[in-house]
């Protein structure tokens, strides 16, 4: 078997490493992979924010206190009072809260033998229920229930027009939820699966080259320089998505708590 049909083999194994496995429990009761990482990382974003939150002085002294402060400023000024400005600070501690889990998972999961929980839709779609539901709550809380439903559409339309719109702004905020989702998902997943394709095809084309004692060893080394190069782009992509998936939901509170 020549070094392409390793890499094909393989890779079908690693796509298959991706699914839902037992690893703690029963079927009937038990816990999965990415669901054990999700407690995990909840645990690491807790201890990372209770530490931080008792070491903070009026003057930063500390480098990691110092870089998770200006986490928590960034998502309270750019996300919070720049996008939904007026009452901003009631929806602060919900916001850092996302972008602060999401970021830990997302970065847990470039870790080597780690899995990260935004790797699986389920977990996404959790976070994304949790988002939709607190935004929707908002506006609830903002325009009355009878209020909120009828914010869907916009104010000043023709009579005979505002059932059409309402209807698909219905749809669109629908799929807010379906989008968050997905974004999430499939751009984690798909990166941990072109940082493993780039793996196992370093490995296997330098264990190939040796056995045969052929140049094919060679051309592991260009696949080790796009692995690190993929690597350093899937680290910004953990960091954007995290922003991107606050963002997204700081918008929907706008909207939602806004006079149309």
């Amino acid at each position: 078997m020549d070094a392409l049909e390793q890499l094909s083999h393989h890779a079908q194994e690693l796509q298959e490493s991706f699914n839902s496995t037992i690893v703690i429990g029963s079927s009937t009761f038990g816990m999965t992979q990415y669901v054990l990482w999700m407690v995990i990382c909840w645990i690491i974003t807790c201890v990372v924010v209770l530490t931080v939150a008792r070491k903070l002085t009026l003057v930063p002294t500390n480098k990691f206190v110092n870089t998770v402060e200006y986490g928590y400023q960034f998502v309270r000024n750019d996300m919070g009072e720049g996008i939904i400005g007026h009452g901003f600070k009631k929806h602060v501690p919900f916001l850092a809260t996302l972008f602060f889990f999401i970021l830990v998972s997302n970065f847990v999961g470039l870790i080597p033998g780690c899995k990260t929980p935004t790797g699986t839709i389920s977990v996404t779609w959790a976070l994304a229920t949790l988002s939709f539901v607190y935004f929707n709550w908002c506006g609830i809380k903002a325009h009355g229930g009878l209020g909120y439903i009828k914010s869907i559409a916009p104010s000043g339309l023709p009579a005979p027009m505002v059932p059409v719109i309402w209807f698909f702004e219905l749809i669109s905020l629908i799929l807010r939820w379906l989008t968050l989702a997905v974004r999430l998902y499939g751009n984690m997943f798909a990166g941990h699966m072109v940082l493993g394709i780039f793996a196992l095809a370093t490995g296997i084309f330098l264990t190939t080259g040796i056995e045969a004692m052929s140049p094919t060893a060679g051309i592991s080394v260009a696949w080790f320089a796009l692995l690190l190069v993929m690597y350093a782009l899937e680290t910004l992509v953990a960091f954007l998505q995290a922003y991107v998936f606050t963002v997204l939901t700081a918008v929907y509170i706008s909207l939602a708590t806004s006079a149309h």
